[in-house]
């Protein structure tokens, strides 16, 4: 094997190693914030009310998993997330492909994608409310336009980030604009199609939770929101400790990945 041949099997090598280190750490960090908050727990009046054990806390979960009722709220809200992450990144891509094309429709449309990025999807909630009631369409209009915008902008910004004269030697060569755009204009914005798309789901995440508790529809953020009705503390821990500990497990073993392997993959472009 050449010295060429095994350059490959260092990085992945490496790379376990990195994120083995990076597991390693996170369990220790986990397990000191649970030491943490029991010693604070054991420490104050009346913690069942104010800040339950992580005991009490998980032993909350056992009668709403009796009921069947804490996986039915947790498959409402990862498939509310799922459905409305793709369809906001299936929408994007192609319309940000679509402005950057014309460098005039791109410059006109820049301050004003940047604008609804900027915009939350609960600034716009009450809004829907008015339009489509307490529903789950609200929830999921309020999923997709987070999700939307910051895929579309991002994709937006990559296409304007390829230098002209990648285009332009293309366009010496005779291709066609659906090759310009295969062949030249995509990959170039595939570091920021990664991109956009991890900070997607990220706004997603949390629009469907705040869209769960506005909304009154069943899921995490429904369970919640319960929970306070019900001056239930361990119950909302419960539902924050599920939703911060997901988000976690997708971030660090799917989405960062696959952001670090397209952005090794394709290389960033600058101007």
């Amino acid at each position: 094997m050449t010295t060429g041949d095994s350059a490959p099997f260092r990085r992945k090598s490496l790379r376990k190693t990195i994120t083995d280190s990076r597991a390693i750490q996170l369990v220790i960090l986990l397990i000191g914030v649970l030491i943490l908050w029991s010693i604070i727990s054991a420490a104050i009046d009346r913690p069942d009310r104010y800040l339950p054990s992580p005991l009490t806390t998980l032993f909350s979960s056992v009668d709403l998993l009796e009921k069947g009722v804490l996986v039915s709220f947790y498959t409402d809200t990862l498939s509310r997330l799922v459905i409305g992450s793709i369809l906001g990144i299936l929408l994007g891509i192609p319309f940000g492909l679509m402005l950057g094309l014309n460098r005039t429709i791109a410059d006109m449309f820049y301050p004003l994608m940047n604008f609804f990025q900027s915009v939350s999807g609960i600034a716009i909630f009450p809004v829907i409310v008015i339009w489509f009631g307490n529903s789950n369409t609200t929830v999921m209009i309020v999923i997709l336009y987070t999700s939307f915008f910051p895929i579309a902008f991002n994709v937006l910004s990559g296409v304007r980030s390829v230098p002209m004269r990648y285009i332009s030697a293309a366009r010496t060569l005779g291709a066609s604009r659906f090759q310009i755009v295969k062949d030249v204009l995509l990959p170039g914005a595939m570091p920021s199609v990664a991109i956009g798309s991890r900070l997607s789901i990220g706004f997603a995440w949390r629009a469907v939770i705040a869209g769960e508790m506005l909304a009154g529809q069943a899921g995490l953020g429904n369970m919640i929101f319960a929970g306070q009705e019900l001056d239930n503390t361990a119950q909302i821990l419960l539902g924050m400790m599920l939703i911060g500990l997901t988000w976690i497990m997708l971030d660090h073993y799917l989405l960062r990945p696959l952001e670090s392997d397209t952005i090794e993959r394709w290389g960033l472009v600058t101007r």
